[in-house]
């Protein structure tokens, strides 16, 4: 499967290195490809790691993935032609941060959120909103005590969420449906939790995992 990536942050790069290692070939988006840590980021991977703009990208992924800072989101779609997107599984995993402040905050709830923003931006995109609720060291394979954490996600169509569900799946976590987009008004919260928890603690090893009985 070939996947393009739009942002070539931490979160990008991280996600690209687990696609890569489950054979898929990735695109990463960016405003600028000759920046060292691209450069030494396809260096390490091969033939399959490839960068270009944001639109080549969009263009080159059978699904697309936004992991921009929220602050560039609007933009890089923008510059990416929200056409490139159309009938495309689109992995949101962008939170609307406001760093304003020094420590972050959220720009968006309870009546909006940035996944909602992102499907009205994108409107012939197959929007999922996923890999917002936990640091990207623990992306692929993450190793907890606990067990297999669980990544909630949410989005309007089913068939995309199935096909989220088993990335996800191949990624190493659980999955738990959280219903439509807007289901995003409770996923960027709970991102807000684990963030607010690194910074009290210092650290970013955790993850949520819902218990059953």
């Amino acid at each position: 499967m070939k996947v393009g990536i739009l942002g070539s942050g931490d979160v990008g790069l991280k996600l690209g290195d687990g696609f890569l290692a489950l054979g898929h070939t990735v695109k990463i988006g960016t405003r600028n490809t000759s920046k060292e840590n691209i450069v030494s980021w396809i260096a390490r991977h091969g033939k399959d790691a490839t960068a270009g703009s944001f639109e080549e990208a969009a263009s080159f992924g059978d699904i697309v993935i936004l992991a921009t800072l929220w602050s560039g989101t609007e933009d890089a779609i923008k510059l990416a032609n929200p056409k490139n997107f159309a009938g495309k599984v689109t992995i949101d995993v962008t939170n609307p941060l406001d760093f304003s402040k020094g420590v972050p905050s959220l720009a968006l709830g309870h009546t909006n959120s940035g996944g909602e923003t992102v499907q009205k931006l994108l409107p012939e995109a197959k929007v999922v909103k996923a890999f917002n609720t936990v640091g990207n060291p623990h992306f692929f394979h993450p190793d907890f005590s606990g067990g297999l954490p669980t990544m909630f996600i949410c989005g309007n169509d089913s068939d995309a969420k199935k096909q989220v569900t088993q990335i996800l799946s191949d990624f190493g976590w659980e999955t738990v449906d959280m219903g439509g987009i807007e289901g995003s008004r409770l996923l960027e919260p709970l991102a807000m939790l684990w963030i607010n928890y690194y910074f009290k603690t210092n650290t970013g090893n955790h993850a949520f995992k819902l218990l059953r009985k």
